[in-house]
């Protein structure tokens, strides 16, 4: 996922605010997880959050996610935030990584096995 953040996401210092990135780095972490469960998820924890660098108005943010776990219910992934800077004399930092865990629903909110592990077990 590529996103650029604006003014309007910017605190008073002129940096971005991490709640901003954090909604942004769960969106970007539940594609995963709602392709394997195929159906439904919910963030049920956020393990950890580590915000590296500031970013700023202006940084294009590329999100990477990839699977570290895949349990019963619930898949664990860890996603990688990089910032392209000064476009003239492009600079690319992390600025941010996560590790998140999706549980797979069901209708009423209840937790459900993972579809793939059905047809295994």
């Amino acid at each position: 996922m590529r996103v650029m953040p604006m003014p309007a996401d910017a605190n008073g210092n002129g940096d971005i605010f991490g709640g901003w990135i954090m909604a942004q780095v769960d969106l970007a972490g539940s594609v995963l997880p709602a392709r394997i469960a195929k159906g439904r998820i919910t963030t049920v924890a956020v393990n950890e959050f580590i915000f590296k660098q500031p970013v700023s108005v202006g940084d294009l943010l590329s999100f990477y996610a990839k699977v570290e776990r895949i349990g019963r219910t619930s898949v664990t992934v860890n996603v990688e935030v990089y910032a392209e800077r000064n476009p003239a004399d492009l600079h690319v930092v992390k600025v941010t990584e996560a590790k998140l865990t999706y549980v797979a629903i069901d209708a009423n909110g209840q937790p459900r096995s993972m579809p793939t592990l059905e047809r295994e077990g």
